[in-house]
């Protein structure tokens, strides 16, 4: 007599691997594609592959939001330290043998491959921190926040070091949202804001003075200043300096209310606005989609990062929350700084629009942001299952 034996079935796996995923993130994300890969037809049709390229970028992001999502955050949790060290060693590295374009030294050859360390601290460092506090079991002292802004100041450095102020700029506040809710007492919060506005005011105030030839600012290399110096009035240098902030400007003022139509964009295709499927793709977006397109736009970031912040809220442990709140706001940060950038209320520091800019490399970083909050959210409902 023959033993029969009973085929097991295939769903609990399945239901493993796809179950638990958070539908309203999935469809802000699904929104924020869409909107992109619309931007980037116009923006990018007549600029090589860049539509194709885009479409691939968005493809690998996926790909990497769905193996990141199968990961359990405890294993996450495991890989705090080894992927901040890899990433500092990596930036060290960078530095002594690194490639120097354009007079930055960012990338470094491992092969055939040529990759920015940078763009792993901004995951990496994040990750250390919410490690980090979560070790302090919750209720963290003045001695465990020293030594957290050791842990970020540390990558900051170098990198600004590199120089790459636009990055360090985005490690920067992936580590302070970290920190912020991992409980800074506002009492640190707020003078800190003040000192930070009368710097601000200060700056504009005196800017005729200190933006005459001759003037040594102590604290930021030539480029950088010209950058700030420009922000405060891109008039006076309009062919060269302030090119890029003008022709933003004026593209999206052009586009009115409802904009001048899809593909209908003069500024765009008459190539008047530089690095229009990168940087300045959000005046491209302005100018044909008008205000009822950037208010859509604005509607779906919103959605995006109420959602990360609704996960992070519902996270069971310090580490998850900390670390899925953090990159809940990162999404603001990059939104903020390059919509603001283009319209000329902050300076031009070469931070991507996320699922709109073209970039292979800040595409995957997005898909590994996502996947984290992914799998936070997954492993709350797979365990109330």
């Amino acid at each position: 007599m023959s033993a029969v034996f009973e085929q097991p079935s295939p769903w609990p796996r399945l239901k493993r691997i796809f179950g638990g995923f958070d539908g309203p993130l999935l469809l802000a994300i699904a929104l924020l594609a869409a909107l992109g890969l619309v931007a980037m037809y116009s923006a990018g049709y007549d600029h090589g592959t860049r539509f194709v390229d885009h479409g691939r970028n968005m493809l690998l992001a996926l790909a990497v939001l769905f193996v990141v999502a199968q990961v359990p955050p405890q294993k996450l949790q495991q890989l705090a330290v080894p992927l901040y060290t890899a990433g500092l060693v990596l930036l060290v590295a960078t530095a002594i043998f690194g490639i120097t374009r354009k007079g930055a030294t960012r990338w470094l050859a491992l092969g055939p491959l040529v990759i920015q360390p940078s763009e792993i601290l901004k995951i990496a460092t994040p990750l250390m921190l919410a490690w980090w506090f979560q070790k302090r079991e919750g209720q963290p002292r003045l001695f465990d926040f020293v030594v957290a802004a050791a842990l970020l100041l540390v990558p900051v450095a170098v990198v600004i070091k590199q120089p790459d102020l636009g990055t360090a700029l985005l490690i920067l506040a992936g580590g302070l949202y970290v920190v912020f809710f991992a409980g800074l007492s506002w009492k640190l919060v707020l003078p800190t804001l003040a000192v930070g506005g009368a710097g601000i005011a200060a700056l504009v105030i005196t800017a005729d003075a200190i933006c005459q030839p001759g003037v040594d600012w102590v604290f930021l290399r030539d480029y950088q200043r010209q950058r700030v110096c420009t922000l405060l009035d891109p008039t006076k240098d309009p062919l060269g300096a302030g090119f890029h902030i003008i022709q933003g400007m004026i593209a999206i003022g052009s586009g009115g209310l409802a904009g001048k139509g899809f593909m209908q964009g003069t500024q765009t295709h008459l190539e008047f606005i530089p690095e229009r499927t990168t940087d300045f793709i959000f005046a491209a977006f302005s100018e044909e989609f008008g205000l009822a397109g950037v208010l859509v736009l604005l509607v779906c970031f919103t959605f995006l990062i109420f959602r990360g912040l609704m996960i992070a809220a519902e996270a069971p442990t310090v580490f998850t929350r900390l670390l899925a709140g953090a990159v809940s706001m990162s999404f603001f940060t990059y939104a903020f700084v390059n919509m603001g950038m283009v319209s000329g209320i902050l300076p031009v520091v070469g931070v991507p629009l996320p699922f709109v800019s073209y970039g292979g490399t800040a595409m995957v970083s997005l898909g590994l942001g996502l996947g984290i909050l992914m799998s936070v959210a997954k492993s709350r409902r797979l365990v109330q299952s």
